[in-house]
């Protein structure tokens, strides 16, 4: 079956408009706008993450910084149980020179009673 003249013409008319309602085939330059368009908002989202991303990095070094202040303040604790321990060192230190010198004055005071003991039990 071969086509008119007048049917070709017609179809070759009609053509671009039928592909273009069917999104099979487009002018140049409406493909080339379509595709500037995407480009902008792909550069758009990009830059939408590109903030996202520093919000995030900005809040981890928040946090960072909390938590160093929080070691800072574990340190000073340490700092402060290591002198409560110094004292109680030096309390303890100081506790066992006196019972030291309690013991020597006992045991001196037990000799000496007990060579009176014997002195006087052999004088009798």
């Amino acid at each position: 079956m071969a086509l008119a003249q007048e049917d070709i013409e017609f179809i070759k008319k009609n053509l671009g408009n039928w592909l273009a309602e069917q999104s099979l085939g487009k002018p140049q330059v409406v493909y080339e706008i379509e595709l500037r368009e995407r480009m902008v908002r792909v550069e758009e989202e990009l830059k939408h993450q590109r903030e996202l991303m520093r919000q995030g990095f900005e809040m981890m070094e928040r946090r960072f910084e909390q938590v160093e202040k929080r070691f800072e303040q574990i340190d000073k604790r340490f700092e402060q149980v290591e002198k409560r321990f110094e004292l109680v060192d030096k309390r303890f230190d100081e506790m066992l020179r006196r019972h030291d010198r309690h013991f020597l004055w006992l045991v001196g005071f037990i000799a000496t009673s007990a060579g009176l003991v014997i002195a006087a039990s052999r004088l009798l």
